[in-house]
C-alpha cells in the first residue's frame, strides 16, 4: 500500500490536536478541517478514503450532535469512506452509537499514536481490498460489453444474455421504454458467433405500414410507384448477422404472416418478386407491450409470438434495479463532463435524495437525459436537485431507520411466501427457512 500517497482528513476543532496528529501521520497525506462545513468541503474536494472525527464539534463541541451529523453527511457522499471516531474517555454510548451508523472504528481521548497509526493503518488496508474487490466484482458480474450495472436483477439478465448468445435462438426482450433493450441486443450480437457480421436494427413502430414490407423484404424494380431499382430489405442485409426487430408488438397484421414464415423457412420474396431467397439470419425482437394481451384481442398472432421467443427475457425498470441510478447517474455526469467540457464535482446530497425518490418512468434514457441536460444548464459545482429538473416531493429522504426497514422486508418476504404456496402455511415456512410457530408468529406481528 502507497501509505504516503493516501490521503487523510482529520476533523477536529483543537488546533493543538489537529498538528498533533498531522506529526503522527506523516507518510499520509493529511487534510484538516476544524468544523462540518469545512470537513464536506473537504470530503466533496479530495475524497479522502480514511477520516478521523471528533464527535464534539462546534457550535455544539460540548455535546455530539455536531459530529454525528458530519458523519451522516460524509457517509452520504462517500459511503466507501473508512471513517474512525473520536470520542471522550470510556464514552462507550457514542462509540457504540457511531459505529452503528457507519463508522469504520473508534478510538477514546487522550490520544495514543502507536494505537490510533495501527487503526488507521488497518482501515486503510481495508479500504484498498474493498476497492480491488470492487473492481474484480464489476469484470466477473457484467459479463456484456456497454452495461453498466450492480443490481442483482439486472445482472441476472446479462447473465443469461451471456447464456444465450452462443446459440441460434430467437430471443425475444422484454422491458418498458428506456430500459435498454436495444444495447442488450446489440450486446448479445458482440457475445455471438455472428459478431464480425451486420447488425441490423428496425423499429417497427417508426416506419409507416405502407413501407414497412419493403423496409423488411426489399423490392423488385417496378413493384410499386417510384420503385425504380431493385432494393433489397434489411433481412437481406443482416444475412449472416443478427436482425433486430424493436417495438415487434406494433407489426401489422399483414405482416406478421409474412415474418412468421420467413421464420419458419428461413426464405424471403421481395415485393413484387417471385424467387425465394434464402437467408441465414438470428433474430432478436423487443416490446414494452403486453403481446400477451395483444394476442387475446386478435391484434398478434399466437404462432408468431412462440416462434419469436424461443427465450424471453424480462429486463427490470429502472427502479426495481437495486443501486442502479446513482451508479448510472456517477458514470453519466463524467460523460458529458467530458463531452462539454465541464468539470462539475459530482451531486449534491439533495440531488442524491431526489434521484433516489423518483420514480423514473423514462427508465435509463430519462436519467441520461436529465443528467445531460444539468451537466449543461448546472452554474454551480455540484448537480442540484434544480439542475436535474426534479421537484421538491422527490426530495423526501429514504428511510435509514434499519427496524423499520427490517420489518418492511419482513412483512413482505412472508406476503410473497404465503402467496407462492397459496396460503400454506407449512410450505411457506419452508420457503422462508423457519419454523411454522416462526410463521405464526410473523403472521401475527404483520395481521397476515
Amino acid at each position: 500500500m502507497a501509505a504516503e500517497t493516501t490521503k487523510l482528513l482529520v476533523v477536529e476543532d483543537d488546533p493543538g490536536i489537529r498538528n498533533q496528529l498531522r506529526w503522527c501521520f506523516e507518510r499520509y497525506q493529511v487534510l484538516l478541517a476544524g468544523d462540518r462545513t469545512s470537513a464536506l468541503e473537504q470530503v466533496r474536494r479530495h475524497r479522502p478514503p480514511l477520516i478521523t472525527l471528533d464527535l464534539g464539534l462546534p457550535p455544539d463541541a460540548d455535546a455530539t450532535s455536531e459530529g454525528f451529523a458530519t458523519l451522516d453527511e460524509i457517509l452520504a457522499l462517500a459511503p466507501d469512506t473508512k471513517v474512525v471516531v473520536v470520542t471522550g474517555n470510556n464514552d462507550r454510548e457514542n462509540a457504540v452509537r457511531a459505529v452503528g451508523r457507519g463508522a469504520y472504528d473508534f478510538y477514546y481521548k487522550p490520544i495514543d499514536p502507536v494505537l490510533l497509526g495501527t487503526i488507521i493503518n488497518r482501515a486503510a488496508r481495508v479500504h484498498e481490498l474493498e476497492q480491488a474487490n470492487r473492481q474484480l466484482m464489476r469484470l466477473k458480474d457484467s459479463p456484456l460489453d456497454g452495461v453498466l450495472t450492480a443490481s442483482p436483477q439486472m445482472l441476472d439478465v446479462c447473465r443469461t444474455i451471456e447464456k444465450v448468445a452462443p446459440s441460434t435462438a430467437t430471443v425475444l426482450l422484454k422491458g418498458e421504454t428506456g430500459t435498454g433493450k436495444e444495447l442488450l441486443a446489440r450486446s448479445l450480437h458482440r457475445q455471438s458467433p455472428r459478431s464480425a457480421e451486420p447488425f441490423i436494427a428496425v423499429n417497427c413502430a417508426a416506419i409507416p405500414e405502407n413501407l414497412l414490407e419493403s423496409e423488411l423484404f426489399g423490392h423488385e424494380r417496378g413493384a410499386f410507384t417510384g420503385a425504380v431499382r431493385q432494393t433489397p430489405g434489411k433481412i437481406e442485409y443482416a444475412n449472416k448477422g443478427t436482425l433486430f426487430l424493436d417495438e415487434i408488438g406494433d407489426l401489422p397484421l399483414s405482416l406478421q404472416a409474412k415474418l412468421l414464415r420467413f421464420l419458419q423457412e428461413r426464405t424471403i420474396e421481395r415485393v413484387g418478386g417471385r424467387r425465394e431467397i434464402t437467408v441465414d439470419v438470428r433474430v432478436i425482437c423487443a416490446t414494452h407491450q403486453d403481446l400477451e394481451a395483444k394476442i387475446e384481442r386478435g391484434e398478434f398472432r399466437s404462432d408468431l409470438y412462440y416462434r419469436i421467443s424461443e427465450i424471453s427475457v424480462r429486463i427490470p425498470p429502472l427502479s426495481m434495479r437495486q443501486g442502479d441510478v446513482l451508479l448510472l447517474a456517477r458514470f453519466f455526469i463524467e460523460h458529458f463532463n467530458d463531452e462539454h467540457g465541464r468539470n462539475l464535482k459530482g451531486f449534491t446530497s439533495e440531488a442524491i435524495a431526489a434521484m433516489e425518490a423518483h420514480p423514473w418512468p423514462g427508465n435509463v434514457r430519462e436519467l441520461r437525459n436529465r443528467i445531460k441536460r444539468a451537466v449543461i444548464m448546472a452554474e454551480g459545482r455540484q448537480i442540484t436537485p434544480k439542475d436535474l429538473e426534479l421537484s421538491d416531493e422527490s426530495l423526501k429522504e429514504p428511510n435509514f431507520n434499519l427496524r423499520e426497514v427490517r420489518d418492511r422486508a419482513e412483512r413482505e418476504a412472508a406476503l410473497r411466501a404465503l402467496s407462492r404456496t397459496n396460503g400454506n402455511v407449512a410450505r411457506a415456512a419452508e420457503l422462508l427457512g423457519v419454523s411454522r410457530p416462526t410463521m405464526y408468529d410473523l403472521m401475527r406481528k404483520y395481521n397476515l
